[in-house]
């Protein structure tokens, strides 16, 4: 079925609910991993000990309603998802108030944690998504709110209440970010950080080591199929939804954006927690959750289950 297509109950478009839930338990079925297959971040040792068969999709329709199969209750490690509410933040907050002067919205090529192209490029990262334009934005939220993880926090727990950082996870992967605080040194020492390089790297990783569930990491990235209105109420307006979903398109699966748009067709963001948060317009928003990685730092099954529920309800953007 198409974008078009009428739901029975509810009045938004794609399948109907008794059709979406019955597709969302034949995705767990197909796509639920067997054995071990693909990878877990070296640098986050709390990730690796996460059941590889680990499978959870949740949908959040505009309608209100929210359907999910699988382990879609259960917390998992964000990671890089709360890239988008973060961007949101500041974009919300002052229309960026100078941000695209800072990082630029292009797609990477290059690992999302790189050293060489970010000194390539005179220190203006090549997108908010990648850890150095992620540094910046975390940088320019400090001057706006001071307290950016609580900010970010506060953004994601709106819709359910349920999300919390996990501090133990919290403590480990700031003792093991040696990279990120060799990105926002670097950063400082080319004029584009503000504040004190180790205060940023600490709000970045703990907006990172935010836990939530399938579900509600769909409802709070609701807003961004729904001209900017969450659950809660309005996040930030409809433009900046729509660039948001742009941007997410073109750089939110790291440098394996250009394979996902072909086979998914829809704006999302991963994290390398193994979850990824997708976008269908003005129709619903998707998160799905399996632990194990690509080489580009997708989750494997994940990026399976998405392509083929795109495939059977015709969700795309193009």
């Amino acid at each position: 079925m198409g974008l078009a297509t009428a739901l029975p109950a509810g009045g938004g478009r794609g399948p109907g609910a008794l059709e979406l839930g019955g597709l969302l338990e034949d995705l767990v079925r197909v796509h639920r991993p067997a054995r071990p297959l693909g990878s877990v971040p070296a640098s986050i040792p709390h990730l690796a000990g996460v059941d590889f068969s680990r499978f959870g999709i949740a949908v959040a329709t505009v309608s209100g309603e929210v359907f999910s199969a699988g382990d879609a209750a259960l917390p998992f490690s964000i990671q890089s998802i709360s890239k988008v509410f973060s961007l949101a933040l500041a974009l919300g907050h002052d229309g960026g108030g100078g941000l695209w002067q800072r990082v630029l919205r292009e797609p990477s090529g290059t690992a999302f944690n790189s050293l060489v192209q970010l000194e390539a490029e005179g220190g203006i990262p090549r997108n908010p998504f990648i850890n150095a334009g992620a540094l910046v934005v975390t940088d320019h939220l400090i001057e706006a709110f001071g307290d950016a993880s609580g900010e970010v926090l506060r953004l994601l727990a709106s819709p359910s209440g349920r999300c919390s950082v996990n501090e133990e996870a919290f403590a480990s992967e700031l003792a093991r970010s040696e990279r990120n605080f060799a990105l926002a040194h670097f950063l400082a020492d080319l004029g584009n950080l503000r504040n004190p390089a180790d205060a940023v790297v600490r709000h970045y990783v703990r907006q990172c080591s935010v836990e939530m569930s399938c579900a509600d990491v769909a409802r709070a990235g609701l807003f961004l199929a729904n001209d900017g209105v969450g659950p809660a109420g309005r996040v930030v307006s409809p433009s900046v939804a729509k660039r948001i979903g742009a941007v997410m398109l073109t750089c939110g699966m790291y440098d394996a954006a250009g394979e996902f748009a072909y086979r998914v067709g829809l704006p999302s963001k991963s994290g390398v927690g193994g979850g990824i948060l997708a976008i269908v317009p003005g129709v619903c928003a998707i998160c799905v959750w399996s632990p194990r990685l690509d080489a580009h730092g997708n989750s494997l099954a994940g990026t399976s289950a998405l392509a083929e529920l795109t495939d059977r309800t015709g969700w795309s953007i193009f």
